[in-house]
């Protein structure tokens, strides 16, 4: 498409009698099929994109990253002696590796007639017959029953059952066998976020955490938050909950079997929205578009990371990184400097807003990063060079990501859509 001027200037293609379209330098990309909506059959223009320089070619042909096999999933409460420089650490950051993995090149949009059942075109269809791209993951099953936005999922420890909570004031409970609701709990307020930990499920309401034992029937009401709790999360024998006043902590006193207050974290100077532990530091996202980062021990303030320009809506820690996202269009991965503080390392661009992050590993234990985004999709990369494994397409933005035992992962969206997804050991075919 060329301008000129206020007209759109359409170059046609000539007829196949003229030689081989592919060395017409003439040759254009359907404006209309770019954008989805082309209905001209034949159309004279290319619905398809056009070929990549020889490099990129050379480099989307590669035959897979290096193994960077990890015994375990990423550890977001590692002890340890907490975030140091390694100095014999490889950065590879946002750098394919040599023979590294390929980026995924396929139309990239979900038949609207396929969902719902009604495609004649069947494989020759341009459009997707799949939630995903890549054949890494299998779509198990979908849980329907919420009306809104998904905001937590949890899966007790020696439970058979999944707990799935909405902003539509409930919590459901679904059969782990059967993918049957076996149960709803209401609640006067929105559910704002959810934690499981051991037999524990924590539930954020507003101005109130609940507090079940899944195992002994306990029922607790923490009082002491301020507003919506939007995010829960476990660490030094804590519980904190990250609300629109701050942080407040509290610790179990198995003498009177109850949660006892111990402290209110402040300075965020808005909505604490993402909270996660690793060596033996608390890290906090927050609409005032900063991170946090606490000391467990003393629970004070260490230092503010102010790199991003948006709300910081996950924060994820991976090895001796922490990794954070952004409605700025952005992920940072951050390491120690050598005085001990948190510097940026490395900023991945997105083309939009960067809703939750989930780091696991795959099939073959190489780890991979799940990134939500306010486009629909979530982004599968590998680690550390940031190469697209796959999509993961939704009917709206997935808010939550949970990990599941042997190869689960568990996402909740806009719609209140509840989808159970596995590892693909090999290549095949979702629906």
């Amino acid at each position: 498409m060329e301008m000129d001027g206020s007209k759109r200037v359409f170059q046609r293609l000539g007829p196949s009698s003229q030689g081989d379209n592919s060395n017409n330098k003439q040759q254009k990309v359907c404006f209309h099929w770019r954008a989805g909506r082309c209905n001209r059959f034949p159309c004279p223009f290319l619905h398809r994109e056009l070929p990549g320089p020889p490099q990129q070619q050379q480099h989307a042909a590669g035959n897979g990253m290096s193994s960077s096999k990890r015994p375990h999933g990423f550890s977001d409460d590692n002890r340890g002696a907490g975030m140091r420089r390694n100095p014999t650490f490889n950065n590879t950051w946002g750098r394919t590796a040599a023979g590294g993995g390929a980026v995924v090149r396929k139309t990239e949009k979900v038949c609207n007639y396929w969902v719902k059942g009604n495609c004649t075109y069947g494989n020759t269809c341009r459009y997707l017959h799949s939630w995903t791209t890549g054949d890494c993951f299998t779509l198990l099953t979908t849980l329907e029953g919420h009306q809104k936005v998904v905001t937590g999922i949890a899966l007790p420890s020696g439970s058979d059952k999944l707990y799935s909570g909405c902003t539509d004031k409930s919590v459901r409970v679904w059969d782990c066998q059967s993918g049957q609701c076996a149960g709803v709990v209401n609640f006067d307020g929105e559910v704002g976020s959810m934690l499981s930990e051991g037999p524990w499920i924590f539930v954020g309401l507003t101005n109130l955490v609940k507090a079940w034992n899944t195992q002994t029937g306990t029922d607790l009401s923490l009082n002491g938050p301020v507003g919506q709790v939007y995010a829960l999360v476990v660490g030094n024998d804590m519980l904190l909950a990250g609300t629109e006043d701050g942080i407040l902590a509290w610790k179990y006193n198995g003498s009177t079997n109850n949660f006892d207050p111990i402290k209110a974290l402040t300075g965020h100077t808005h909505h604490v929205v993402s909270l996660v532990v690793g060596a033996n530091r608390l890290y906090s996202g927050s609409m005032d578009n900063s991170i946090r980062v606490w000391n467990l021990e003393t629970l004070e303030c260490l230092q503010i990371l102010t790199d991003h320009t948006s709300v910081v809506m996950s924060v994820l820690c991976w090895d001796q990184f922490l990794l954070s996202c952004s409605l700025d269009k952005t992920i940072k991965v951050w390491a120690a400097n050598d005085s001990g503080n948190l510097e940026v390392t490395y900023t991945h661009q997105e083309d939009c807003g960067v809703l939750a992050l989930c780091g696991m590993h795959d099939s073959e234990a190489k780890p991979v990063l799940l990134c939500s985004r306010n486009d629909n999709t979530i982004r599968v990369y590998d680690l550390p060079s940031f190469s697209e494994r796959g999509k993961i397409f939704s009917k709206e933005s997935v808010r939550r990501i949970e990990i599941g035992p042997a190869g689960l992962f568990f996402t909740g969206d806009e719609s209140g859509q509840v989808r159970v997804w596995k590892w693909s050991t090999e290549s095949s075919s979702t629906s």
